[in-house]
């Protein structure tokens, strides 16, 4: 019997790359979500499912979670992708769009997960992988929002990850690096919207200077068979790491000091 799979986030990016690696495993049947149900029409030609999703509404979810139990009768695996980077000072970013970046990136993930919980508890099988980011244990100027709702997803799957194991469900984390998609383009975009005319304007302008100097992204693909490899091991990880500079910059922050990294970020955001 092949497993049920809802992927949100599914328009482009790691989600839709995720659902085209499964879908060519042929063990899994494979729902993609996502506001642009428009951007999806390449998957559903290969044999997904796709819904309309608004993760930041819950009749929007709840209708998702309800259409794939009608026709399914189950969720076995659940792939929390959709989110996005707001970035910009702290002082300058409204705090209805701090509410907004954690409504996709934490509540929305948490709304859709305790939906698919019980119908995962019911069957005493499950797979929930949350896509984190290196952001969750790190930080840089003008991501505040974005890495305080990154580090909160970590803390938010580590107590998810106790809670359901005795129901046999399995909580994992991705931790992407540099990955080529719309996420950088959007998040340069907003931190120029909202700070590039600011006290904080020399920030934009050093971000904007790392953001040229990110040569060669991994693909999506590289998290995509990530995601396979977790969901076909036997004793799957916690957390997998893996993108472009990824592990590097992890390491790095474990091994040198907090003051250290502050000197490094100053010195590159110049």
């Amino acid at each position: 019997m092949k497993k049920v799979v809802l992927i949100t986030g599914a328009s482009a990016g790691i989600g839709k790359e995720t659902a085209k690696q499964l879908l060519q495993k042929g063990m899994y049947t494979v729902y993609g979500a996502a506001r642009r149900v428009e951007n999806m029409q390449d998957i559903a030609t290969i044999g997904a499912h796709i819904i309309s999703l608004d993760i930041t509404n819950d009749s929007s979810i709840r209708n998702c979670i309800d259409t794939i139990i009608a026709k399914e009768g189950r969720i076995d695996i659940l792939i929390n992708n959709a989110g996005y980077g707001s970035y910009g000072a702290i002082e300058d970013v409204s705090i209805d769009e701090a509410k907004r970046q954690f409504e996709v990136n934490l509540f929305g993930l948490a709304r859709i997960t305790q939906l698919v919980l019980p119908h995962m508890r019911n069957n005493s099988y499950g797979y929930i992988i949350n896509i984190s980011s290196i952001a969750g244990k790190t930080y840089s100027p003008l991501g505040g929002w974005y890495h305080a709702s990154k580090h909160a997803l970590e803390g938010f799957s580590d107590c998810l990850r106790f809670e359901v194991a005795p129901f046999g469900i399995r909580v994992i984390i991705v931790e992407p690096g540099l990955i080529e998609t719309e996420w950088g383009g959007i998040a340069l975009d907003s931190a120029i919207a909202t700070s590039g005319k600011t006290v904080y304007a020399p920030y934009v302008t050093g971000l904007q200077s790392i953001f040229n100097t990110m040569k060669n992204p991994s693909p999506p693909s590289t998290i995509a068979r990530v995601i396979v490899r977790a969901l076909t091991s036997k004793h799957p990880k916690t957390r997998y790491v893996a993108g472009k500079g990824a592990k590097p910059l992890l390491l790095l922050k474990h091994l040198i000091s907090d003051k250290i990294y502050d000197a490094i970020m100053r010195k590159l955001i110049k």
